[in-house]
């Protein structure tokens, strides 16, 4: 059961830690998974990572900045576990929720670096748009190897990919807006040649996907390409010049299926990078 912890301290938050993994059952983390989750977007994330625990085992750091309250730490530390098949054991993904109040809001890294596990990498999905010039992203972006967005949770596109560019000098970045296209990059790559001169593209659905969309084109085609986006909630069709491309097979991903494929991506995507580069 978890444990919920009042104005606490890190040393109660790993002392809660062990408390709760029983004894048969084995910490087989393979990462430490911190998301930054303001008010607005805490029961999203938790949807998404109730999603994740038994594909990604891991030490899951939930940080919720909580700047008016009273200076403290309020946790909760839950121990989730999964039988492995053929065993009699079971492995734990360790799960610490914290509201970071007051001045402890400003200074997440100090809260985050005491729970890092050696020698396994760090992503970080992170919430609704960032403050570009906050220093809550300047020091997460410091600790961690992997930063995970979603433009489509951003209010200020085109002109944010511009700021999120700076950071791809100083960590690897993921975009789930980017995550979502894949299948139907997938299917326009497969009218090559024949779009080698393409002028135009056609796309209805989110206007981050259809952004990234074109900008991709851009860059691989080397030339501007023409967009007119239509309003959608997912992408449902698209067409370049006037060729329609035939719609991907099978149902959407899920948000936990998306967050999955990115943490099993490591290093830079320099093939984002240049879309997000032509996006704009």
């Amino acid at each position: 059961m978890a444990q919920t912890l009042t104005n606490t301290t890190l040393a109660a938050v790993e002392r809660a830690l062990i408390e709760e993994r029983e004894e048969g059952a084995q910490r087989t983390s393979v990462m430490t998974h911190v998301v930054w989750a303001p008010p607005a977007w805490l029961k999203a994330a938790e949807r998404t990572l109730a999603g994740l625990s038994e594909r990604h085992p891991s030490r899951t750091v939930l940080l919720t900045p909580a700047p008016r309250r009273k200076p403290g730490i309020d946790a909760v530390v839950d121990v989730r576990e999964f039988a492995v098949q053929g065993s009699s054991r079971c492995i734990a993904s360790e799960v610490v929720e914290l509201t970071l109040k007051g001045a402890r809001a400003k200074a997440p890294a100090s809260i985050v670096l005491p729970l890092l596990i050696s020698d396994l990498p760090v992503f970080c999905r992170w919430r609704g748009e960032p403050g570009w010039d906050s220093p809550e992203l300047e020091q997460l972006v410091a600790v961690v190897d992997r930063l995970v967005v979603d433009s489509s949770e951003w209010e200020g596109l085109p002109a944010s990919y511009e700021r999120l560019m700076q950071l791809f000098g100083r960590v690897a970045v993921s975009d789930i807006a980017w995550t979502r296209t894949e299948a139907w990059r997938i299917r326009i790559a497969a009218l090559w040649p024949g779009i080698r001169r393409a002028k135009k593209v056609e796309v209805t659905g989110p206007q981050p996907d259809a952004l990234l969309l074109a900008g991709w084109l851009r860059s691989r085609l080397r030339r501007q390409v023409e967009l007119e986006h239509k309003t959608g909630r997912t992408v449902r069709r698209i067409v370049v010049d006037e060729t329609e491309v035939e719609a991907p097979p099978g149902p959407a991903p899920t948000p936990s299926d998306l967050l999955s494929q990115q943490l099993d991506v490591f290093g830079r995507d320099p093939t984002y990078e240049a879309a997000v580069q032509a996006a704009r």
